[in-house]
């Protein structure tokens, strides 16, 4: 490579693709689509088996127990890959730090479609490990209407983000004033 390519790349003027592929921000990227789908597909494969097993097994996990297992697969997975990601693991969590600006726009769509990806993934596995009768549902049927669902399901989503937000801003605030302490 002349000098003259070599100082056009380092104006950003000249790319090829392998530059842009091995980039540091698409090496970043990457490994932060693979831990969203990893963290995704352990949180749904662990708490979903749970309710799984509760159902094919007469009630021996027990409903205390499955909330134990989702906050608990939910805590390993948090200390596995949060560092890599950011551990948001559910779509809503990923769009409410980008409306608070907490997280760029342009991921959004990467980690949406990881977190689809990984939740799909672990329903297809347990499917494929434990022998579920098609006519089996292990979740709640509505009442009423399907949009009446959604606009409940939009409204709750709502009320824990802003739940979620509020607690991170008390991390930020106590961060800043450990800091002032320590100096």
């Amino acid at each position: 490579m002349s000098s003259k390519e070599m100082s056009a790349m380092e104006e950003g003027m000249f790319l090829t693709v392998k530059q842009i592929c091995y980039s540091s921000d698409a090496v970043k990227l990457m490994q932060k689509v693979i831990a969203e789908v990893v963290g995704t597909y352990f949180v749904i494969f662990a708490g979903c088996g749970s309710v799984v097993v509760n159902k094919l097994y007469d009630g021996i996990v027990t409903f205390p127990g499955i909330s134990v297992v989702w906050g608990l697969i939910c805590m390993v997975m948090i200390y596995s890959v949060g560092h890599i990601s950011g551990a948001h693991f559910n779509p809503a969590v990923t769009i409410t730090f980008c409306i608070f600006r907490r997280f760029p726009m342009k991921q959004v769509p990467v980690y949406v479609v990881a977190q689809l990806l990984g939740s799909i993934l672990a329903s297809e596995t347990l499917t494929l490990v434990w022998d579920i009768p098609r006519d089996a549902f292990f979740g709640t049927v509505p009442v009423g209407p399907a949009s009446r669902s959604l606009v409940l399901e939009i409204i709750i989503s709502f009320l824990l983000m802003l739940l979620y937000r509020g607690w991170l801003q008390i991390v930020v605030l106590l961060e800043n004033w450990l800091e002032l302490q320590l100096g």
